[in-house]
């Protein structure tokens, strides 16, 4: 495990919470239309073997059960509350189960922070008791708790069947939904489920812990709104992924304040599509769409990942075998290269007509015998170039569409597959368009583990999902951190000025900072007056030249008219320096202007930006992509949490759609990458070892292949004096 700061302890407090041995339902009732009422009959229907405690003041007895007029009255040794009562009333129960000993409380009402005001009052005085009792509280506003395996079902769901899929979700519609279509489906199971509501004190974080532990999940999935606190999520996420899948579905975007934000790295952060990248880059599984959540849940659960990206397609159609083609390419997956000796052994059992070049089309060979499908399966599968294998058609429905004989070898052909599911480490998905009726060979491979799906487009996701798990997890060697440099006296000082007199860094000063950890910054002077000038040209002779203004009012340049390039020459020099300042006083006449950069002018290559944000979810966050002036438009960009890992730092490299320019176009030369990954693994260790440092843009970097070149630096100073990475809640 591979987490990104510490350890977790060894066991979460969840555990007697959301497993007890007892249950105090506040708020019981004989009431049908009341949750006091369904929580109660869950709970019996379900056959929960550990003691209910039913409290209301008003009944002896709730549905043939003992009732207790108040939670101090309850003779036993509950673990868990669930508290059906109304808002006002929470604090006080709090406070009773506190003195009771309960160690947890499930609260249903809404009517808390969320709507403000008095409610958010009231929820800080719930959290003060509860803190000072030392109950943990689920919610408020939460739709509810089950846990299948020990017969707890707070919801009174129907239809319900235990599983290995845990559920974490901030809808109880979304949890309502999965349970219908497991239900469908036929085949997925649940473990535990939770309703985290407003996570006034049990986040995120905590839940996935938990479910990391848990040993009747075999894979944890999570419907999310918000994080409350996300860097700590982060953590947990690698731990857990390491040890099994994590399956996130992340609705909306996040939005930090960044209408605010001054850099261009802090109007592109806080997305939705920074927020993939770090839950990616701590091994979770990302699905975009709502209805990939269990698919994708149930394929990693049963076959837990692929050794990588490389598909062979079985088809009995050459039109959906085009469409899986298709949807493979889309979702960075690839055809694999059949072997030659492979090809030989198709071409062995199918007709001459048939294709055997990936996709692999029967042709018509399997109509009359379609368990040879499997033997395709089979073929395959043991060619060293193929990591999965993706069978695609009517598998299944062969008796139905062509005669009634043809079921026996259907079901010798789900056999057969049963048998290579039982030999083979490489992951068998199955599309059928005859899944929505569920003929035999689907239940009996479906009932063997195998997935059978009734989308290409849903197969295609899993089988991605696989190859990321499967890349995830062999690239855990190359996790350590970066360490952080030693922050220098001199720098930190640089910084604590800055703030005093109210501003950034000076481009200088941020380039200063960056010279001396490492970074490859050419050499550059500020000229003041006409003295300074005259040493600039002695020292930088007929080099090309870029002349920049240097004042902490002017924060675009370019549009002051505040830079001139390719100025060669004392006099062109001259004649440069007073057109900036003339331009910039017209720009902005009480503009301060400490003076002019002078720097030579960078080779030609490609323009990058580097950049980094303190996200106040997810803490310091590093972003990569084309620079220029088009950043915030084209958006491609890649993001990851600081501090970066080596392979981290080149997976950014590959993750934007305009990697091809880095590798050389139109009879450009490649650009050293290495130098690149070296360059954001620098700068993640700055940004570790200076809290003041707030934001970071270095747009453009120049890359070719030589190395790189930072033309333009900027580094925003955190104001506030007592600069932290702080936990600021969602």
């Amino acid at each position: 495990m591979n987490p990104i700061e510490g350890h977790l302890p060894t066991r979460s407090p969840l555990h007697d919470i959301l497993a007890p041995t007892g249950i105090a339902v506040v708020g019981a009732s004989a009431d049908p239309t009341k949750r006091g009422y369904k929580a109660m009959v869950g709970l019996i229907k379900d056959g929960y073997r550990g003691d209910i405690y039913p409290v209301n003041p008003k009944a002896d007895m709730i549905l043939g059960v003992k009732a207790w007029p108040s939670v101090t009255a309850i003779p036993g040794n509950p673990q868990l509350a669930l508290i059906c009562t109304p808002a006002a009333s929470v604090p006080g129960l709090i406070a009773e189960c506190g003195r009771r000993g309960i160690k947890g409380a499930v609260i249903l009402a809404s009517g808390f922070a969320e709507v403000g005001g008095e409610g958010a009052d009231l929820e800080r005085e719930m959290m003060a008791k509860a803190e000072a009792h030392g109950v943990r509280i689920i919610g408020p506003n939460t739709s509810g708790v089950f846990n299948l395996h020990h017969h707890i079902n707070l919801l009174a769901l129907d239809n319900v069947k235990p599983g290995d899929v845990g559920i974490i979700s901030q809808s109880g519609n979304m949890l309502l939904s999965l349970a219908l279509e497991a239900q469908h489906n036929g085949q997925v199971g649940f473990s535990t489920y939770v309703g985290p509501g407003n996570q006034s004190d049990i986040g995120f974080n905590d839940y996935l812990r938990y479910l990391g532990e848990d040993e009747n999940t075999r894979v944890a999935t999570l419907y999310v709104e918000g994080f409350r606190d996300g860097r700590k999520f982060l953590e947990v996420a690698r731990d857990v992924t390491a040890m099994k899948p994590v399956v996130v579905y992340k609705s909306g975007s996040t939005e930090q304040g960044q209408k605010a934000a001054s850099s261009h790295t802090g109007a592109l952060a806080g997305s939705y599509a920074m927020t993939v990248d770090l839950l990616r880059q701590s091994g979770v599984s990302v699905v975009q769409y709502s209805d990939e959540i269990l698919p994708v849940a149930e394929g990693l659960g049963l076959l837990q990942k692929s050794r990588g990206k490389r598909v062979a397609v079985i088809s009995d159609g050459g039109g959906q075998a085009t469409i899986a083609s298709d949807r493979l390419a889309e979702a960075g997956l690839e055809l694999a290269e059949l072997s030659e000796a492979t090809r030989a052994k198709l071409r062995e059992v199918l007709f001459p007509q048939a294709s055997t070049v990936n996709p692999v089309d029967v042709a018509g060979s399997t109509d009359t015998n379609p368990s040879l499908l499997a033997t395709c399966m089979e073929i395959v599968a043991a060619d060293d170039n193929v990591d999965s294998v993706f069978l695609v058609g009517m598998f299944g429905g062969y008796s139905t569409r062509f005669a009634e004989s043809l079921l026996g070898d259907e079901m010798r052909g789900a056999e057969a597959m049963v048998d290579l599911s039982n030999v083979t480490e490489k992951p068998l998905v199955i599309y059928s368009l005859y899944t929505p009726i569920k003929p035999p060979a689907l239940r009996r491979l479906h009932e063997a583990g195998l997935p059978v799906y009734a989308s290409i487009e849903q197969s295609v996701r899993v089988l991605a999902a696989l190859g990321e798990r499967g890349q995830y997890l062999a690239q855990t060697h190359d996790y350590s951190r970066e360490t952080p440099v030693d922050a220098r006296p001199e720098l930190t000082a640089m910084f604590h000025q800055a703030r005093a007199e109210g501003r950034d860094l000076f481009e200088y000063e941020a380039k200063q900072l960056l010279r001396d950890h490492g970074v490859e910054v050419p050499v550059e002077r500020v000229v003041r007056d006409e003295a300074e000038l005259a040493a600039a040209a002695a020292a930088l002779g007929e080099t090309p030249l870029a002349m920049k203004v240097v004042s902490k009012d002017i924060l675009h340049k370019s549009d002051a008219g505040g830079v001139k390039l390719n100025v060669v020459g004392e006099a062109a020099m001259h004649d440069a320096r007073r057109a900036i300042l003339d331009a910039c006083m017209a720009y902005d006449a009480d503009a301060e202007i400490e003076g002019v950069l002078v720097t030579p002018m960078a080779k030609k290559g490609v323009e990058v930006i580097v950049g980094v944000i303190r996200d106040p979810i997810f803490g310091p966050v590093l972003m990569f992509g084309l620079g220029g002036i088009f950043v915030e438009i084209l958006e491609d960009v890649a993001f990851r949490a600081i501090p970066l890992s080596r392979h981290d730092a080149r997976s950014m490299v590959e993750q934007i759609k305009a990697k091809r320019i880095l590798e050389g176009v139109r009879g450009e030369s490649a650009v050293d990458k290495e130098a690149l990954v070296d360059l954001l693994l620098k700068v993640s260790s700055i940004v570790a070892a200076y809290p003041d440092l707030k934001e970071l843009d270095l747009n453009p970097v120049i890359v070719n292949a030589d190395g790189y070149a930072v033309v333009d630096a900027r580094v925003i100073v955190d104001r506030d004096s007592a600069a932290t990475d702080k936990d600021t809640h969602a």
